[in-house]
């Protein structure tokens, strides 16, 4: 019996019904694709995996012997044994081994929980064509983790998490990892599943799929695999320059009239504002996409005034649909939205503006190229043509309730085998119908992504998260995740999204430590539902009382939120920071260029930098802004200093002092309010100390 064949230069294994294909997918790189059966392979969403990933380049060198073959591609060689075993379900099956094709070095091994089963690819039919996949790989004691998209759990090494696979506000899914041990690894399947880094299995689960599928490529450097990575699926564009400026939002701005003297009153100050920011509910329902002109009477002059003040604009715009739009029976008709399997055709309960209330919604499919197509005309017609350019693509991945997406039918397939490369297609349209409008340097602000994204030039940011201690810590290593993903363009809201108390001092510590971070982030942005004025603030350990009822208050308005808005110290320390965002923004616009160059993220863990100091593994709060500048914010409530070990593999500077400190040293510095302890490589200070000079 034939096993092994070379197809063209690709490695196929047909063995107990199982066909197996490994072929070259770039330099140092294999796409590995297996599916019980003898017939093509394939899976729900195809045309997503398949345009993911490089099609030409050189082959694959392919050796076969009786019971062995390998596939070698550059710096990476795949091994495909046919092993024997006792007590198990199979006496023989198809083993696969991933080695450095010039040292011969294990990167990555199939395993086996048990002896017995399951297999390490193992599929469990569904249906005719669907499976639930498990594939099992060894796990090695050392070996560390970082990407998978942007988690909160707020752990910077992976080794020991286990999580969804699964869009989710604030959890955004792409499925991604660079290993400590020299591989980058691409589970390309849109599929809901779980990855799981256990100190005994490394496993990925997708819950419904037609085939296995996924890419894998060899390097000497975290950063070396990166770049690999992002040159396989897509660079980031060049960012425009306004990007790296600050930008002013809250929940929400509710009129022209409003949003303009806030914009105003940043110019009258004498302050640096780069973009404003048009939160939801500004349309007439939820699936119309336009202003609601009673709110916003003459959209064309509000533009022209800000564009005269030099602030870009941007707003949020839902893929949500609500019965009562205009749009619902046409796109009903035509099947563009997303239905369920089962039940009502709704997948999350949420007010709408018009009537005003808790209603039910569905979304646009934007998995139907004609959906896609049919809402970015509505969008250009409404927005783009009145002057707005600039889009945040909220509630994007897309959010149910309860997130239940194998009740979920799109056009290519359920929504547990697809539902993940929602947002990636969403963006897509999006970019794809500015470009032919002329304005392919638009920038997109999403709440969620899939592995490519990059490539349509948007912006990651964290999602909803609370206003407290814990939760800023976790924006760090969500940061570190996401550029370790391909997405160097990331944000999150500054102050923290949900439950910020104005009148409270515990909060002002921490709105302004944020802030802070934000200023040493890629993108600056002020964000956050404020709980209203007047309210008083919590006792020590107590929750927020908004004093009624919070579904009226955050679909209204919350309290504000400019610089200003604090008490004169906290304006006194913001403003400031304001200036050190300006000063900085030409060395960002330096990262951003590399970003768009190579992949290097602009915000990227200090292990990314000094690669050869395994304690940096699971550092998580510090991390390089670009390649010169070490930030280690402040993440403890009344801190006004910070110890800090620096990185062993250069010598620093204090930015705000000057003092030299030998790397390798742990250090203790004050870190007084808009001071935060920020060193530079000492090769870079002549450079950057300009930057640090205060006032």
């Amino acid at each position: 019996m034939t096993v092994f064949s070379n197809d063209n230069g690709a490695l196929v294994c047909r063995f107990q019904g199982e066909v197996l294909r490994i072929a070259a997918a770039g330099p140092d790189a294999l796409r590995v694709q297996a599916r019980p059966g003898a017939g093509p392979q394939a899976q729900a969403g195809a045309a997503v995996v398949d345009a993911l990933l490089p099609h030409d380049g050189p082959a694959g060198v392919v050796e076969i012997a009786a019971t062995r073959a390998t596939i070698t591609m550059g710096r990476l060689r795949a091994e495909i044994t046919l092993k024997e075993r006792y007590g198990a379900d199979v006496r023989r099956e198809p083993l696969i081994r991933f080695l450095r094709a010039d040292t011969g070095a294990e990167l990555l091994a199939e395993a086996r929980s048990h002896f017995a089963g399951p297999k390490p690819r193992n599929f469990k039919a569904l249906a005719s064509g669907s499976w639930k996949l498990e594939q099992q790989f060894r796990a090695y004691d050392a070996e560390a983790f970082w990407g998978l998209g942007q988690p909160q759990h707020g752990a910077m090494n992976l080794k020991g998490v286990s999580t969804t696979l699964l869009q989710q506000n604030a959890h955004a899914v792409i499925p991604f990892v660079v290993s400590s041990r020299g591989y980058g690894f691409l589970w390309n399947n849109p599929a809901v599943g779980r990855a799981e880094f256990a100190t005994n299995i490394t496993r990925w689960t997708a819950e419904a799929t037609g085939a296995l599928d996924y890419w894998i490529t060899a390097g000497d450097s975290p950063a070396e695999i990166l770049r690999a990575y992002v040159t396989a699926t897509g660079r980031a564009p060049d960012v425009p320059d306004w990007v790296t400026g600050f930008w002013q939002c809250k929940l929400r701005y509710r009129t022209q009239d409003e949003l303009l003297e806030v914009a105003r009153d940043y110019r009258r100050r004498g302050l640096p504002l780069s973009c404003i920011v048009i939160d939801f509910f500004h349309w007439t329902r939820q699936g119309e996409w336009k202003f609601d002109p009673a709110d916003w009477p003459d959209v064309e002059a509000m533009m022209a005034e800000l564009r005269a003040m030099g602030i870009e604009v941007m707003v949020s715009i839902w893929p949500t649909v609500s019965a009562s739009s205009e749009h619902y029976k046409a796109m009903t008709e035509a099947g563009h939205l997303l239905t369920t399997e089962r039940g009502v055709p709704v997948v999350i309960p949420f007010p709408d503006k018009d009537p005003f209330g808790a209603g039910f919604f569905t979304y646009y499919d934007a998995f139907n190229a004609d959906a896609r197509a049919f809402h970015w005309d509505v969008v250009r017609r409404n927005y783009l043509d009145r002057g707005v350019r600039h889009f945040w693509l909220d509630a994007c991945e897309p959010e149910m309730r309860p997130a239940h997406p194998e009740n979920v039918r799109t056009a290519a397939g359920n929504g547990a085998e697809v539902l993940c490369a929602y947002p990636l297609l969403h963006a897509e349209g999006y970019r794809k119908g500015l470009e032919a409008a002329g304005s392919g340097d638009s920038v997109l602000l999403v709440r969620s992504a899939w592995a490519g994204a990059q490539k349509h030039g948007v912006i990651l940011w964290s999602g909803d998260v609370w206003s407290d201690w814990d939760w800023f810590r976790a924006q760090i290593p969500a940061g570190l995740h996401a550029g370790m993903s391909g997405l160097g363009w990331w944000t999150t809201d500054i102050g923290g999204f949900y439950d910020g108390h104005g009148g409270s001092a515990d909060f002002r510590d921490l709105l302004v430590r944020w802030f802070e971070f934000g200023v040493f982030s890629p993108i600056c942005r002020l964000h956050g539902f404020r709980v209203p004025e007047g309210v008083p603030a919590p006792g020590p350990g107590e929750p927020v009382s908004y004093g009624q009822d919070t579904f009226n208050i955050f679909t209204n308005t919350g309290g504000p939120n400019e610089v200003w808005s604090y008490g004169p110290q906290v304006e006194a320390a913001l403003t400031g920071l304001l200036a050190l965002r300006e000063r900085l923004r030409p060395y960002l616009a330096r990262a951003f260029a590399a970003c768009a160059r190579t992949g290097d993220p602009v915000m990227r863990p200090l292990f990314y930098q000094f690669p050869d100091d395994p304690a940096l593994h699971g550092r998580g709060d510090a991390y390089m802004l670009g390649d010169d500048v070490l930030v280690a914010p402040v993440l403890e409530p009344g801190a006004q200093r910070r110890s800090i070990e620096l990185p062993a593999g250069c010598d620093w500077v204090h930015a705000w002092t000057g003092l030299p400190c030998k790397g390798g040293q742990r250090v203790t510095v004050d870190a007084p309010w808009g001071a935060p302890p920020v060193f530079l490589r000492q090769s870079a200070h002549a450079a950057l100390a300009p930057i640090f000079e205060q006032e």
